[in-house]
């Protein structure tokens, strides 16, 4: 009998769970691939939720836990948490053995799975590659993501582009959409009075879902560009308000003391989650207004969902956005404004022409697939694939073995 394939997944917050969950799904019934998961970051973290129980709750094994969370979100706890899971993945990878390392995004605990995972020869896919977001380190941690990885699954076709001007490999960068779409496409959302249930808090006429994350690049400091937000809310008193915490970011810990804060003050009006989970998090923003932060899922999930979203500041500068996202700086004014034009009746009318540029909700099955098939003999030896130009003549390279 042929040896099942092991498809090693490694998540670290619940966010990044939630776009991988239907791909985890589908490795995990076919008879011809075994799944391992790792978990570590902030699912292991009782500060922001324990959620590492959610995917045991979801019926999966979980294989490895790699502590590598410190209690600091300065940059030097941030570095020094990258180190701890460069060694937790060490240790985890040997034991495990995996044929493949599938990691996602743009995170530093990503970046600590990936190079324990190339140092041990072990070939790696990695998801939503070529894509920009100028207003964060992420930036730079996802493009050395898509140097370490052998396979490519991208979220658009201008990604892809993105991804073989890297020098990767064309047969080896996919354009299957993003898996976040997924979700959307197999969950049966809650309604509004088994929302109201789930989350012990009463829906409004009018409902806002914001999360908004720290800027990890950004000259304003996070308290001013948090206590913005804050204020504009505060023109909106007849709204009622879901926070998601942001995730454990440089500074994140001071935007979840002001969100605690500001919650305090209106018990009534505004609730704050840690951690809401797919179904629900997609079920709140089926049942809101307008979706408000800097969160991928408002340029990803939302137009798909025929929802505006009012993208505040650079984090998501870069990204691909449809018509139904509007964007604003972190300032108290344009912010206010940029809500008031997303709820305007013009504006509303315009959503139901609303398309994603992100695809249509059946990424997993196609991923799955290919990493059953692909070749893996070879793999590991990247060759730098040029984009077409004229060489000049004394700048060629040889090809033969030894002529240097």
């Amino acid at each position: 009998m042929e040896r099942r394939r092991k498809i090693c997944v490694v998540t670290g917050t619940r966010a990044e769970y939630g776009l991988l969950f239907w791909l985890m799904k589908e490795i995990d019934k076919d008879n011809d691939l075994e799944l391992l998961i790792i978990v570590t970051g902030m699912h292991l973290s009782s500060e922001f939720g324990l959620t590492y129980q959610t995917i045991e709750n979801d019926g999966f094994k979980i294989d490895e836990k790699v502590e590598m969370l410190l209690s600091s979100d300065t940059p030097v706890g941030i570095a020094k948490s990258i180190g701890l899971g460069t060694i937790g993945f060490a240790d985890a990878l040997d034991r495990l053995k995996p044929d493949i390392l599938v990691i996602l995004g743009d995170r530093y605990e990503v970046l600590a799975a990936a190079q324990a995972a190339m140092v041990a020869k072990i070939p790696i896919a990695h998801m939503h590659g070529g894509e920009t977001t100028e207003g964060a380190m992420d930036e730079a941690i996802r493009h050395a993501l898509t140097k370490m990885a052998q396979i490519h699954f991208v979220s658009a076709e201008i990604h892809r582009h993105r991804v073989i001007q890297l020098g990767e490999k064309p047969d080896l960068v996919l354009n299957y959409g993003a898996p976040g779409l997924d979700n959307i496409a197999n969950l049966k959302l809650l309604d509004k009075t088994e929302l109201m249930h789930s989350l012990d808090f009463t829906f409004g006429e009018l409902n806002f879902l914001v999360t908004y994350h720290p800027v990890t690049l950004a000259k304003r400091t996070p308290e001013c560009a948090m206590q913005a937000l804050l204020d504009a809310l505060g023109e909106f008193p007849e709204a009622t308000i879901i926070f998601t915490k942001p995730n454990s970011d440089t500074h994140g810990r001071v935007i979840i003391r002001l969100i605690d804060e500001y919650a305090a003050q209106q018990p009534g009006r505004v609730k704050v989650f840690t951690s809401l989970g797919q179904l629900r998090y997609l079920s709140v923003m089926k049942h809101s207004d307008i979706v408000i932060g800097n969160s991928s899922s408002g340029l990803i999930e939302a137009p798909l969902m025929k929802k505006p979203t009012v993208n505040i500041g650079e984090r998501q500068s870069g990204r691909l956005r449809a018509s139904s996202v509007l964007d604003a700086p972190e300032e108290f004014g344009q912010i206010v404004a940029s809500i008031q034009k997303a709820l305007s009746p013009d504006f509303q009318n315009s959503l139901l022409k609303v398309t994603s540029p992100y695809g249509d909700g059946h990424a997993s099955p196609r991923i799955k697939e290919f990493l059953k098939k692909v070749e893996l003999d070879g793999i590991l030896i990247k060759k730098f694939c040029d984009i077409n130009f004229e060489v000049p003549p004394n700048q060629v390279i040889s090809k033969i073995k030894g002529d240097l």
